[in-house]
């Protein structure tokens, strides 16, 4: 599943610098009524641009995005896109359809196209795959999302740290991995395959 987004965090150094930032970037989106989600802590700020209401990128995203790389700029925060991730959980069970109200509830989380969100979009996203005769059910399966300018270097330090590269045959938009055990990751980007 292709995840589509831009995100990146800038490194505030404090709260009021972060704020300051919050400020502009909420004059930008108001002005363009196209709002990110933003998430201030102490030291840096977390933002997400996406068009909610198409699940997707559009010529809005880029603007908005460019016009946060220019108040970043302006007032001198860096951006640090290694710091950014985001998780996916899938789930393998019989019967999707069956077994998503039960995970919505436990979770506290709400069902939207058959996948299931935190409701304050801070916890990973859940998404279920019907088991077929090679995926038994109760597998889980990883997925971490980074930018796509430091999927490789995020892929190679993983291998460096005992991990093996099972599969590179989707890149750029994902890898799979696995730990010196055995267990299973997907590195993923918004980039589309080949």
């Amino acid at each position: 599943m292709v995840r589509h987004f831009l995100r990146t965090t800038l490194r505030t150094g404090a709260m009021p610098v972060g704020a300051r930032i919050v400020d502009r970037i909420v004059a930008v989106a108001e002005e363009m009524d196209h709002h990110p989600d933003l998430d201030l802590r102490y030291a840096s700020l977390h933002v997400l641009v996406t068009t909610h209401s198409r699940g997707t990128l559009t010529e809005a995203d880029i603007v908005l995005a460019e016009r946060i790389t220019e108040i970043a700029e302006e007032l001198g925060v860096p951006l640090d896109p290694r710091r950014v991730n985001d998780l996916e959980i899938g789930i393998t069970v019989a019967s999707p359809e069956r077994v998503r109200a039960f995970w919505a509830a436990v979770l506290g989380y709400e069902e939207d196209d058959g996948e299931l969100s935190d409701p304050h979009g801070r916890l990973p996203h859940v998404w279920f795959r019907r088991a077929s005769g090679e995926a038994p059910r109760g597998e889980l399966d990883l997925d971490v999302h980074v930018p796509h300018d430091v999927a490789e270097s995020r892929v190679q330090a993983a291998v460096d740290a005992g991990g093996r590269l099972v599969s590179d045959a989707e890149a750029p938009t994902r890898w799979v991995l696995a730990d010196p055990e055995g267990v299973e990751v997907r590195v993923c980007t918004w980039r589309e395959g080949h």
